[in-house]
C-alpha cells in the first residue's frame, strides 16, 4: 500500500518503510514474475469453490517484521490483524 493510498484510508501506521510503522512488504523476483493458469479450489464452507489463480516470483512476503510466504508458500506466521476504519491521529 503506497503513502498516498494508506493515508487516504487514515491508515496512520503503513505506506512508508520507517522506525514505528508496520513493515508489511513484498519482495519480487521480476524476472521470474509469473501467472500461473486459473483453478477451481473447493475450499471454503460447506465445499464452495472459487476461482484462484497462483503466481511465480513473489519471493517473501513480509506483515509486520515476519515472513508470512516464502516463494509462494505459507510459512504459517499470521501477525496481521483485522483493521476496522481509519486510525485515530
Amino acid at each position: 500500500m503506497t503513502r498516498d493510498t494508506a493515508e487516504l484510508y487514515g491508515l496512520r501506521d503503513r505506506g512508508i518503510l520507517a522506525p514505528g510503522k508496520k513493515a508489511d512488504v513484498n519482495i519480487v523476483n521480476w524476472e521470474q514474475l509469473r501467472l500461473g493458469l486459473p483453478e477451481l479450489a473447493f475450499d471454503l464452507p460447506a465445499g464452495a469453490k472459487r476461482l484462484i489463480q497462483r503466481a511465480r516470483g513473489y519471493e517473501a512476503t513480509i506483515v509486520s517484521g515476519q515472513v508470512t510466504f516464502r516463494d509462494g508458500e505459507s510459512t504459517g506466521a499470521l501477525p496481521g490483524r483485522l483493521v476496522r476504519g481509519a486510525q485515530g491521529a
